[in-house]
């Protein structure tokens, strides 16, 4: 049993104004892991109020960018030295399998380092060249911290979230105030105690665990300078229109419907094995899963047995067994969601080649569901349209490369993809008419080094490396 009686506010554990704590509940069976503290409106005035604070009398925004990057160096280093901590909390609270936390881990060692090297090579402030010789005007260009962030991050893959956000903006010499979701209270608790101890001054980062109407109070703070989401599209645009009306800054990373494009010259057995990872890593709880599968029509059923032997091989189970692949979903209501996915797709007409809407067998305690694929699915059908955020995969004919590049625009999201071939320059240029912010060949993993963000209705703006860092910064031109 951990609990978190207090809240992290400005850099201190201190008294939360309601002190009733929220029960943290296993999804895998039930039980009670833990009891955590929940920020209110007035716990978040407070964080702000500090931010705002620390920030006009420059405690970190005045701080050369080179002791900025030795503190968050200590903090990178300091979370690797408990990553398998990380890791188990994680899968303890959202489900994930213990193989996944454990992978990601590298990950964000790979992220914050891309993030350390953008900021030891910003260009924190640069002289320009006049275009005409003889001017007698100088211009100088500053990079300066946009002020207060309110950095609001969901629940399926909170640190990597919460790092791709805390990690640039306090490079850039921001305060932050970190809203996590209710059911990382437990690992985001450890977060700010690893944060507690990297030296950062006093009122620059706030993590505060809260509900929705919490958030919505965060995100209208009219101290708040900037606003950091990852989550929803529906959630993103409602804060899209609250900064639209302040004219706050603001970076939404929203949902996703990718699609993996298997070009007629693939090897099917690879592309599917890396499906397994691409397609249903996190439970399938991924925005950028690619869960809707192009085959060519030559080779469709060919496509369809392979993902249906992978999906019928992958255990499904406790999630800290070391052999189990997919662990349950999150909360009960996100496991009825995926079942009402499900239920809905069968009545679309689709075939349902494997899974369904039952639980698995012995595992009706937790919020477990039965991964699944369809075939014969149209891409106008809801299953193919929707976000999912679950094991559900659909599997989409193709006739020629024009038409399986239709389907794969054809989606009101843009986030990620994939293409794979045996001609890694063809499905590059296969990739390049895919509109969507990332697309990986092959299966390569997403780097970290350039951007990432969405099209269309995955989002606003972008994360990662030296573009990640600018967006937490403001132009300033000093002429002399």
């Amino acid at each position: 049993m951990i609990t978190y009686d207090r809240l992290f506010v400005a850099g201190t554990w201190t008294e939360p104004s309601d002190a009733e704590l929220l029960e943290i509940v296993s999804p895998h069976d039930g039980s009670v892991i833990g009891r955590a503290a929940q920020a209110r409106p007035a716990d978040i005035d407070r964080a702000v109020a500090a931010a705002r604070a620390s920030f006009d009398a420059g405690v970190w925004s005045s701080v050369a960018p080179a002791e900025r990057v030795a503190v968050l160096r200590r903090f990178n280093a300091l979370r690797e030295e408990n990553a398998e901590r990380v890791a188990e909390l994680i899968s303890r609270e959202n489900g994930s399998a213990l193989w996944f936390t454990k992978a990601g881990q590298p990950g964000l060692t790979r992220q914050a380092n891309a993030y350390l090297k953008a900021a030891e090579e910003f260009g924190w402030e640069e002289t320009l060249t006049p275009s005409d010789p003889a001017s007698p005007v100088r211009s100088v260009v500053r990079r300066e911290a946009v002020g207060v962030v309110a950095a609001v991050i969901p629940w399926n893959s909170p640190f990597s979230s919460a790092t791709s956000k805390i990690i640039p903006a306090l490079l850039a010499g921001n305060s932050v105030v970190l809203k996590v979701s209710p059911e990382n209270s437990l690992s985001m608790g450890f977060l700010a105690e690893l944060l507690e101890r990297v030296g950062l001054p006093e009122g620059v980062i706030s993590v505060l665990p809260a509900d929705r109407e919490t958030s919505e109070h965060l995100v209208s703070h009219p101290d708040v300078d900037k606003i950091a989401f990852t989550g929803s599209t529906r959630a993103g645009r409602r804060i899209a229109s609250i900064a639209g009306e302040q004219l706050k800054r603001v970076s939404l990373e929203l949902g996703g419907k990718s699609a993996a494009v298997i070009l007629p010259d693939a090897d099917i057995a690879t592309a599917v094995a890396g499906l397994k990872f691409s397609s249903l890593l996190n439970n399938g709880e991924a925005c950028i899963a690619q869960t809707r599968i192009l085959a060519p029509r030559e080779r469709y059923e060919e496509v369809v047995t392979a993902l249906k032997d992978l999906v019928e091989s992958l255990k499904v189970g406790d999630p800290s067994a070391p052999d189990t692949f997919i662990g349950p979903m999150i909360r009960r209501d996100q496991q009825q969601r995926v079942i009402d996915y499900v239920e809905l797709g069968i009545r679309e007409g689709a075939r349902l080649v494997t899974g369904g809407p039952q639980v698995p067998a012995g595992l009706e305690a937790g919020y477990y569901v039965t991964p699944t694929v369809f075939a014969d699915v149209d891409n106008s059908m809801r299953i193919a349209q929707e976000e999912v955020f679950g094991p559900v995969l659909v599997v989409i004919a193709y006739d020629d490369e024009d038409d399986a590049v239709r389907i794969a625009n054809d989606s009101e999201y843009g986030l990620s993809g994939g293409v794979w071939s045996a001609d890694e320059a063809h499905a590059l240029a296969v990739a390049r008419r895919i509109r969507t912010g990332t697309v990986t060949v092959n299966g390569a993993s997403v780097g970290f080094d350039g951007p990432f963000g969405g099209f269309k209705a995955s989002g606003i703006g972008r994360e990662y490396g030296s573009v990640g860092l600018g967006s937490y910064t403001e132009y300033k031109t000093v002429t002399v």
